[in-house]
């Protein structure tokens, strides 16, 4: 259920970008334009890093996908799996936030199994072999009814349930974007506040980041208004144009907002 709608218009952001100091993007849907990077992300990037704004990415795609990423784009770091793990420019190894066992993996396949019982139609995702924290299976087709009831039967089962444009995700109850960014403000930024970070998203495996009572300083690109029906926490704000385009718009704003 709704709990309220703080949608407003980016106009009125200028005050509160003054206040940023590190940017945290979803990829996929966010920062890609029809499934791709454009130049202009790219570009973007690089003047941002130039200006002295940390960005990062927080990403429901796999840490294989992840660990290959971040070594091509101009950013400081880039956490995976909504809030499994993490990697840094400087370790390529993965920093665990959520504790796995040796048999974490089959447990996921064995709840992944459940879920098939009354769905056997449902397909690993193409990512799912390189996961360490979750499992992820194509959410085309499913309607929301379907993936109410995955959720229901993934949380009886000791399991969280989330999904995004692109896949659904089953992964340990604990695991979301903004508690694992929270762990990663901490470990990798602690002078900075939740004050001074601005979250970016645009589906609902980003609607922790638009909990105001974590991150009172979230942005949702304008596609986002496809599932507002179905989050309990808003962005504060919503730019006017959809995916890559709205985050232009929006980072075009921020650098804006920095100068004297």
């Amino acid at each position: 259920m709704i709990t309220g709608n703080r949608l407003q218009a980016l106009t009125s952001a200028r005050q509160v970008l003054g206040q940023i100091r590190l940017v945290a993007t979803d990829m996929d849907g966010t920062i890609t334009q029809n499934e791709e990077f454009q130049d202009s992300l790219l570009v973007m990037l690089e003047t941002l890093k130039a200006a002295g704004m940390p960005v990062l990415i927080t990403t429901g795609r796999s840490a294989g996908w992840v660990h290959g990423l971040l070594h091509y784009l101009p950013v400081v770091l880039a956490i995976a799996e909504n809030g499994g793990l993490y990697f840094t420019k400087e370790n390529r190894y993965p920093t665990f936030l959520q504790p796995i066992t040796n048999n974490h993996r089959q447990l996921l396949a064995d709840q992944f199994q459940r879920l098939r019982e009354k769905y056997p139609q449902l397909t690993e995702s193409s990512d799912n072999a390189f996961r360490l924290t979750d499992w992820t299976f194509e959410v085309t087709g499913l309607s929301l009814s379907d993936l109410e009831w995955m959720t229901q039967n993934c949380h009886e089962n000791g399991w969280g349930f989330t999904y995004s444009s692109v896949q659904c995700h089953i992964k340990p109850l604990p695991q979301d974007k903004a508690s694992g960014l929270s762990q990663v403000i901490v470990q990798q930024f602690p002078n900075l506040t939740h004050n001074q970070v601005l979250t970016i998203g645009d589906s609902p495996n980003d609607e922790s980041m638009f909990d105001p009572d974590q991150f009172p300083h979230s942005v949702g690109v304008a596609n986002v208004r496809h599932y507002l029906d179905s989050l309990s926490h808003h962005p504060a704000f919503i730019t006017e144009a959809e995916e890559g385009k709205g985050f232009q718009e929006l980072m075009e704003a921020l650098l804006a907002a920095r100068r004297p």
